[in-house]
C-alpha cells in the first residue's frame, strides 16, 4: 500500500468531544487533514515536546527516547496505520544494528515519540479517505480550529493579560509543579512577549 506522509499541524480543544482534544495531522503533500480525539494526558505529552519545555525528571516519552539512544535503538517512522471503529492504530519502525522491528503503539504515543525523535510520520490513503477532511482556502480548519474551539484559550490569555508580571510568574511555577506544561507554556511566552516589551 502507497503511504502518505503527514506532518503535525496542531492540537486544539475538541467542540465534539468534551474534555478532550484533537491532535491535527496535515498531509505534507494535499490539502487533507488527519484529526485525531486525544485525552488530555496526551495532549499535554505531544505539547511539551512542541513548546520546547523540559520538565525536572524525565516522563514516560523521554524515558523511551532516553533508553532507545542508550541502546542504539533508531526510531526510524511512525506509521497511523488501521481505523477500527473510529479508533486509530499506529506502529512505530524502530532499527537497531541494521535489524527492523515494528511495534504496536497507540496514535497519540506514536506522535509524542514521533516528534521526540524527529521521525516521519505516514498513513495509508485508505485511511485519509475515511477520515481525512480536506481544507478549501479560507475555510476553517476540522475538529475545533475555528472561534468556538478557540474561546476557552482567548478566556484564558485574557485573565493572563490582567495579571502583574509576579502573578504571571508565581502562576508558572504553580502549571509546572502541577505537571501542567500546556499551561506553561502559555504563561511563559506571556512572560517573554511582557519583558520583551519593558
Amino acid at each position: 500500500m502507497e503511504k502518505a506522509e503527514l506532518k503535525f499541524l496542531r492540537i486544539t480543544y475538541s467542540h465534539t468531544h468534551a474534555g478532550a482534544y484533537a491532535l491535527i495531522l496535515a498531509e505534507k503533500k494535499g490539502d487533507r487533514r488527519l484529526p485525531i480525539i486525544i485525552g488530555g494526558v496526551e495532549a499535554q505529552a505531544i505539547a511539551i515536546q512542541v513548546e520546547n519545555i523540559k520538565p525536572a525528571r524525565p516522563l514516560t516519552h523521554d524515558l523511551f527516547k532516553n533508553l532507545a539512544d542508550k541502546l542504539d535503538i533508531r526510531l526510524k517512522e511512525v506509521i497511523i496505520n488501521d481505523l477500527v471503529e473510529g479508533i486509530f492504530h499506529a506502529k512505530l519502525v524502530l532499527e537497531q544494528n541494521g535489524t527492523e522491528v515494528e511495534v504496536d503503539a497507540r496514535s497519540s504515543d506514536a506522535i509524542a515519540l514521533a516528534l521526540r525523535f524527529a521521525c516521519p510520520i505516514f498513513t495509508f490513503e485508505f485511511i485519509m479517505s475515511a477520515a481525512g477532511l480536506k481544507v478549501e482556502e479560507g475555510e476553517e480548519e476540522p475538529e475545533g480550529q475555528g472561534k468556538p474551539a478557540d474561546k476557552p484559550e482567548r478566556q484564558e490569555k485574557r485573565g493572563m493579560k490582567g495579571a502583574s508580571l509576579d502573578d504571571l510568574r508565581e502562576m508558572l511555577t504553580e502549571a509546572l509543579a502541577n505537571e501542567d506544561y500546556e499551561l506553561a507554556s502559555k504563561l511563559r511566552d506571556e512572560l517573554k512577549r511582557r519583558e520583551g516589551t519593558n
